[in-house]
């Protein structure tokens, strides 16, 4: 435990501040401000400079080194998706099926099945041009579909396995996997309705989000193009889902092929096979020759330059408050209370999330934190434990995180309306996956 801890916990929030104000006040590039930020915390911290920059280096290659291949195939996919007009052919299909009215359940519910198998990043590049194109078909608020796509993405990616973050906190806290998935699932139904659903048609009343810039400058002009049947739209939308998922079958046994099926399902190879068949299905069998199928390919890597540098800086200010110290010396000044177990690990994966940014670190780092001081703790089994982790850790996605900056991005918000819609519906969930499990103890006692 590092001496100096209740300044680094003091530092870490005079710099998450002095982000905001640079943001905020100032009305620097995000990007500056990370790496301004992160500079400042790490020489503040007494970390050598070399340190510093080494940590902003290692931070930055760490961010961009998965989600940038996953930016890049997923806005391939939806430039194609939007040129063969197949983005609005599925809205119009879903609008039929639910009717205006429902489509949001539509959204939330096709988005609670793509995030059980996939990450957070992957599903949300693959569904945001249906949120795009929903909103405008129905003129609504884009928060309207855009909450509960979010909200049922980024619940199942904390809560259930084999997402990385709950798989490594049940293993280190000793619970079920299976229980973990079954309990997990049951949690997260509650917790995206009220957060994603109710949450957000109350909040798309009072902030009215159009489609962002990212969005217009994705779509080609209007043409005479014939649109692809919907049942080939969703077959190359759920195609990353189902590959991923069988990789996720098959490493659990040991099948025939298994090595296969784990290269194919994993996101970069789901992905390339995905756009390739885009490329076909969508460009060059809707008219499209290969010059003109290069160009729109180059031309959707254009609008996420600026979102990669984002993520980038946000990684990069991750690392230098990770590496300063300040997360372990807060985790275990918190396991000393007295409240509930529940709520403590709850306020140590919480601490986490908001120190450095990442849902996953936060509960894989407060996982092996908790681990020692819970374990066989009597009158609390290691499941109930392992999903009030997970809830702190799925809280308080803010500037620090790469998540964030992603939503900011693709739903064309302000800093300050992520910080209303984005961020205060992951709060939401993360308190009321708490209360669901004070209760549940409460009453299984």
């Amino acid at each position: 435990m590092p001496a100096n801890g209740t300044y680094l916990i003091c530092l870490t929030v005079a710099t998450l501040a002095l982000l905001l104000i640079l943001i905020l006040v100032a009305k620097l590039h995000a990007f500056l401000a990370l790496l301004i930020s992160a500079m400042a915390m790490g020489l503040a911290s007494g970390m050598p400079p070399d340190k510093v920059l080494k940590s902003i280096q290692t931070g930055f290659g760490d961010a961009l080194g998965f989600i940038a291949v996953v930016l890049g195939l997923g806005a391939m996919i939806g430039r194609f998706l939007e040129y063969s007009g197949g983005g609005r052919a599925l809205a119009d299909w879903l609008l039929l099926k639910f009717g205006k009215d429902h489509a949001a359940w539509a959204v939330l519910v096709a988005s609670f099945l793509v995030g059980l198998p996939i990450f957070f990043e992957v599903g949300f590049i693959i569904l945001i041009p249906i949120v795009w194109s929903l909103t405008r078909e129905t003129k609504r608020s884009l928060l309207f579909y855009g909450l509960p796509m979010a909200a049922a993405l980024t619940i199942t990616h904390s809560l259930v396995p084999p997402h990385p973050a709950p798989a490594a906190a049940t293993q280190l806290l000793g619970g079920d996997l299976s229980h973990i998935i079954v309990y997990g699932v049951m949690l997260s139904i509650p917790m995206t309705l009220v957060a994603g659903l109710v949450y957000g048609t109350w909040i798309a009343r009072r902030i009215h989000i159009d489609v962002p810039e990212i969005a217009a400058t994705m779509k080609m002009v209007e043409s005479d193009v014939k649109a692809p049947p919907v049942p080939m739209v969703i077959l190359l939308l759920l195609l990353p889902v189902t590959l991923t998922f069988g990789a996720t079958m098959a490493s659990l046994r040991n099948i025939p092929f298994r090595g296969v099926a784990v290269f194919l399902g994993h996101p970069y190879t789901a992905l390339a096979i995905t756009t390739l068949l885009a490329i076909y299905f969508f460009g060059l069998r809707r008219g499209l020759n290969r010059d003109k199928a290069l160009k729109l390919a180059t031309d959707a890597l254009l609008p996420i330059g600026a979102l990669m540098c984002i993520i980038g800086g946000g990684g990069a200010l991750k690392q230098v408050i990770v590496d300063s110290g300040v997360g372990t010396y807060a985790g275990k000044l918190l396991m000393t209370s007295s409240i509930s177990p529940l709520v403590v690990v709850w306020l140590i994966a919480a601490a986490m999330r908001l120190a450095q940014g990442s849902a996953t670190v936060a509960i894989i780092t407060a996982a092996g934190i908790a681990a020692p001081l819970v374990k066989g703790l009597p009158g609390y089994s290691p499941d109930e434990l392992i999903l009030a982790l997970c809830c702190g850790g799925s809280a308080f996605s803010q500037v620090s995180d790469s998540g964030f900056w992603m939503v900011t991005n693709y739903f064309g918000t302000t800093v300050t309306q992520s910080l209303k819609t984005w961020t205060t519906m992951k709060i939401i969930a993360s308190v009321l996956g708490l209360g669901i499990m004070l209760a549940a103890h409460a009453l299984l006692r």
